[in-house]
């Protein structure tokens, strides 16, 4: 009699998840209005042996973005102590302005692509509390040079600096000043807000959704697993997201999608050294559509699309113009 009442209420308990399962699929159904936004890196584009100048440059003529992120990233600002150098970042900054684009301008220890933590090496020898004054020092630098340049729209503290495993070259990340850096900057240039994101699939989102003024999710679909194994997220309905900024009581008005997945997942060897059937496997013409479908589910107001460098590419060196000239018209008609 025990056992029977026990499957009782475990059948129960299936049919329950089973029902809400069904339940966010259903609420998933709705469309909503993207505008989408573009980020770019210019070590990636080079990294694919390409001019990332004429890229970033091809980026706003032709596409024509309306919202653009980049980093401002320590190791090139400060390469040497004390030495600044912001010739690319002005350079990009400037190309916006003359384009009315608006610019996420991304600072701190980490910032997009690879290897994720773009710390100089010459901190090696500093201790905690010298690491702490020169990294506020650089975010300081940073923010009185740009925070009244046209471009600027959005500062981005950090990369998802609360994420809780480890990868790249991240050995002097110190997440304990993450605070200090969002202080320093709502100090420094209280007209702007401070986007902070996470990862939208690894992570609860407990610290960062409310970190900052705007909360920025990742959206990666289809991505290598363990020993590259070619992991799907197909089962995950594109309303989880919505409900899980709404238990933290984040208004989607102020959530956006920092990073949609546009390109192939790499575990290794990269573009040049991986044929284009095994990249098809985790980004091809299907999965990008379906992808931008997906996100227009969510009810976020912006997606950042990631891999412009790897489109330019596809259209330069393997003469395929599908993703460059796909993503136009999205960017077009959002």
């Amino acid at each position: 009699m025990k056992q029977n009442k026990i499957i009782m209420i475990i059948a129960i308990i299936l049919f329950i998840i089973v029902l809400f399962y069904l339940f966010l699929w259903l609420i998933s159904r709705k469309e909503y209005n993207v505008e989408y936004g573009i980020s770019y890196n210019q070590y990636q584009a080079e990294s694919l042996e390409l001019d990332w100048q004429k890229v970033y440059i091809d980026m706003l003529e032709s596409l024509e973005p309306e919202y653009v992120r980049i980093a401002a990233m320590w190791s090139e600002i400060e390469p040497e102590r004390g030495y600044y150098d912001f010739s690319k970042v002005d350079w990009m900054m400037d190309k916006a302005a003359e384009n009315d684009t608006k610019i996420t301008l991304v600072l701190g220890q980490k910032a997009p692509r690879w290897p994720e933590c773009h710390v100089p090496d010459w901190v090696e020898n500093l201790n905690e509390e010298q690491y702490r004054t020169r990294l506020l020092s650089y975010i300081a630098k940073v923010v009185e040079r740009y925070k009244n340049h046209p471009a600027l729209e959005l500062w981005q503290v950090e990369n998802e600096p609360f994420i809780k495993f480890r990868f790249g070259e991240c050995d002097n990340y110190r997440e304990d000043l993450v605070y200090d850096e969002i202080d320093l900057v709502k100090l420094l240039d209280g007209n702007k807000k401070i986007l902070i994101t996470d990862s939208g699939e690894l992570s609860t989102w407990r610290q960062a959704i409310n970190a900052g003024d705007i909360f920025g999710t990742t959206l990666y679909r289809v991505v290598r697993a363990y020993k590259g194994v070619v992991f799907s997220y197909n089962w995950l309905p594109p309303s989880v997201y919505r409900l899980k900024a709404q238990l933290y009581d984040k208004d989607m008005d102020n959530v956006i999608v920092s990073e949609l997945q546009a390109e192939p997942w790499f575990t290794n060897g990269g573009a040049l050294h991986t044929p284009i059937e095994e990249q098809e496997k985790t980004m091809n013409t299907e999965r990008l559509i379906k992808h931008f479908r997906y996100v227009e589910r969510i009810g976020v107001p912006r997606a950042y699309l990631w891999g412009v460098e790897w489109w330019y590419w596809m259209k330069e060196k393997q003469e395929n113009n599908f993703y460059w000239d796909y993503v136009k018209m999205k960017l077009k008609s959002s």
